[in-house]
């Protein structure tokens, strides 16, 4: 039996209902310079009682296709966003 894939991201976007997108950075060498370089890929996952925030640090897991883009769901929130650090970063 095959286990299912789990990412852990960043909630980049909450404005649809029971939706998050989430971005995964992955890092890999350059080819050439052999650097770290980071890559990223963003998912749809499925929030169930939209309980997640930008912000947030999210553990996902792959499931069957939900909609058109949607195919992971939100298994547990690992960090919460720190509502007053980012207050005091945009000001």
């Amino acid at each position: 039996m095959k286990r299912r894939k789990e990412f852990v991201g960043v909630v980049v976007s909450d404005k649809m209902d029971k939706t998050v997108v989430v971005r995964v950075d992955r890092y890999e060498p350059h080819p050439l310079y052999i650097k770290r370089v980071v890559r990223s890929k963003k998912y749809h996952a499925h929030d169930e009682k939209n309980e997640c925030k930008v912000g947030d640090l999210v553990l996902i897991r792959e499931t069957r296709p939900l909609s058109k883009t949607k195919r992971w769901v939100v298994v547990k929130i690992l960090k919460r966003a720190d509502e007053e650090g980012n207050r005091a970063k945009n000001q």
